[in-house]
């Protein structure tokens, strides 16, 4: 498939890190585009009107918004190294987790990392807890997606790296190797993969990436109550 491949994005976002992956996997070219999130550019306020926010995938000029969606559209554009599996099926499932861990782990741990005071162990609960569902669909496998890397081991990937720098800033320990050993081996595995350990920013940069949200989310919080 012909055409101009940009990406609009900042590295130490990991759903910017989702569709690098995805175009490197694929073997697609592409001009990394990126951002400044504090003054953001005229071309990703007109690229993404709606949300304004990174990632954004331009083919051939015409853009795209959210990382799920970019992944979908990517898999479906260039056919080689297809990263959703080819039975409906476990293409339907693969949606439903990818949609699980947006709106359910990564709600939870975020949930968890912002927590103070009595509310933090019911929030790390919640987490785990949506940690548990990820550890037992991983059980027995190298990748969700079989023996090599696809979609919804894409879409977890943040796991893999973002996910400690998070238990870090929020003093909280949640994917351990005794807890979830085979999504712990996982982890591993993914980021240990090429293309996906070329695409890793610093720890540094990602801790002050979440700082600010972190302080924020605490400051709105603190304000209501």
């Amino acid at each position: 498939m012909e055409g101009t491949v940009k990406l609009i994005a900042t590295p130490q976002s990991f759903p910017c890190a989702r569709v690098e992956w995805a175009l490197r996997i694929k073997g697609v070219e592409y001009e990394y585009l990126q951002e400044n999130l504090a003054n953001k550019s005229p071309l990703l306020l007109q690229s993404n009107p709606v949300h304004k926010k990174v990632p954004v995938f331009l083919h051939n000029h015409n853009p795209l918004p959210e990382s799920l969606v970019i992944l979908e559209y990517i898999d479906e554009t260039w056919k080689d190294n297809p990263l959703l599996p080819l039975d409906p099926y476990q293409r339907a499932q693969a949606r439903f987790w990818a949609r699980f861990i947006d709106e359910k782990v990564l709600y939870g741990v975020w949930g968890a990392t912002v927590a103070e005071g009595e509310e933090k162990g019911k929030a790390v609960d919640a987490a785990l807890e949506s940690l548990a569902f990820l550890e037992k669909e991983i059980e027995g496998k190298k990748y969700f997606g079989g023996d090599k890397i696809g979609y919804l081991d894409i879409a977890a990937g943040w796991l893999s790296h973002w996910l400690s720098v998070l238990e870090e800033l929020g003093e909280m320990e949640l994917l351990n190797a005794e807890r979830f050993p085979s999504l712990h081996q996982w982890s591993h595995n993914f980021i240990q993969t090429s293309p996906v350990k070329d695409c890793i920013p610093s720890r540094e940069s990602v801790a002050e990436y979440f700082s600010f949200g972190i302080n924020y989310t605490r400051s709105l919080a603190s304000n209501k109550s």
